[in-house]
């Protein structure tokens, strides 16, 4: 419910719609790439003209968009920001609120060790742990549902000394994609997938057999 995601965030941040309002985090998986993106690309190969992944997100939501002809359905993507600059919507804490991820931030260690440093938050799936991505925001504003009941998201990093060792590796090493494995888990982004994100976006056009005409 919009409730859930309102009640954790200042009014800055909060999403205009009643408290009772349905919506749905959209989450990508590792298989996302091959079963999604790949057909995605060679299918649209003459139009891709952006970002091929956020392309497809908006694609295969608009289908599901066509799916409810009689309903509103309002589309937030993860990428989109508002004229002040500010995010369309807090991705890692929808995910939080909805149960999909545990968002663990530095408040959730107690002995804290960073001092005056920054440090940001992180979202560890319980099956995918960080090889996953948040994508979206499906919100249904005409259907009200005030008796869902909220579940919690599974806290899969329980020990102060893995969250301490979570966050350190997202905030200072995060290139290196270590944090993603800080649990067990059960599928991971395969090399090609690995090697695509690792790429500049403006290189990775070559990767998908794109042409700089298609660019």
């Amino acid at each position: 419910k919009v409730g859930w995601y309102n009640a954790v965030l200042q009014p800055a941040f909060q999403l205009p719609y009643p408290d009772d309002t349905l919506a749905f985090v959209i989450l990508s998986t590792p298989s996302m790439f091959d079963k999604a993106l790949k057909p995605f690309v060679n299918k649209e190969r003459l139009k891709i003209i952006r970002d091929p992944v956020d392309q497809c997100v908006s694609h295969h939501l608009s289908l599901v968009k066509e799916k409810f002809p009689d309903q509103r359905v309002d589309v937030m993507f993860d990428y989109e920001i508002l004229p002040n600059r500010k995010p369309k919507f807090l991705a890692q804490t929808a995910a939080h609120v909805a149960g999909a991820a545990y968002y663990y931030q530095r408040k959730d260690v107690k002995l804290d060790p960073w001092g005056n440093k920054k440090i940001y938050g992180v979202c560890i799936h319980p099956k995918y742990g960080g090889w996953f991505a948040i994508r979206g925001l499906l919100l249904f504003p005409d259907i009200q549902v005030p008796f869902l009941e909220q579940s919690a998201p599974v806290d899969c990093v329980s020990t102060e000394e893995k969250r301490i060792e979570l966050l350190e590796q997202f905030n200072f090493h995060w290139r290196d994609g270590r944090y993603r494995d800080i649990i067990e888990v059960k599928e991971r982004y395969s090399e090609e997938q690995k090697a695509y994100f690792a790429t500049p976006p403006a290189e990775r056009f070559k990767l998908l057999g794109l042409t700089q005409e298609a660019q």
